[in-house]
């Protein structure tokens, strides 16, 4: 038996936000003909970027996280905005975020959040030659501070729990699966 995706029958609105909509679809099963409704919650693509200096530091940003309500160490990033590729945003949100800029950037890998409700990815970029060229310019929501970390470091950051955002964690997975990082496992 091969597994084929549900036919959705009807989809309705449920709830909108400034950061995702919310969605009911009554779907079919195109095998058993079993119908189920699905919550869904519609987001925009993310970006994350590990920003790496010349002198081979990564720059870690921290940041209070409502849903936690704790601050968190992270990698700069953000949403990619309608229209734009998520290569500019990633730019736009290191910018943003931290006042810095890059030499070369390169796709890093994409990840889905969680696709059993969600319908959104997170895009990866790695910024090579990161430096600062300007002041920071974050949203009206963000209180953010940046710090530069020896990317050697990275593994017992992720290791001792200071790093605990999971698609933080997805970001540096696909730069050590890359041959970027060593996990030393």
């Amino acid at each position: 038996m091969t597994i084929k995706p549900w036919n959705v029958i009807a989809s309705e609105p449920v709830l909108e936000t400034r950061i995702f909509e919310l969605r009911k679809d009554r779907s079919r099963s195109p095998s058993s003909g079993r119908e189920a409704d699905f919550q869904v919650l519609d987001a925009p693509d993310w970006v994350n970027v590990i920003a790496i200096t010349p002198e081979q530091q990564v720059l870690l940003i921290r940041q209070y996280r409502h849903g936690t309500r704790d601050v968190t160490v992270e990698i700069p990033g953000g949403t990619v905005d309608p229209g734009e590729a998520p290569l500019e945003a990633a730019r736009r949100e290191l910018a943003e975020e931290t006042g810095f800029e890059a030499d070369s950037w390169e796709a890093c890998g994409v990840v889905e959040p969680n696709p059993a409700f969600l319908t959104n990815r997170t895009h990866t970029f790695v910024a090579h030659g990161a430096r600062k060229t300007g002041p920071q310019r974050p949203d009206d929501h963000e209180e953010i501070e940046f710090e530069l970390f020896p990317l050697h470091r990275v593994p017992e950051l992720l290791r001792d729990g200071t790093i605990r955002h999971a698609l933080v964690m997805c970001a540096f997975t696909h730069y050590a699966v890359r041959g970027k990082l060593a996990f030393g496992l």
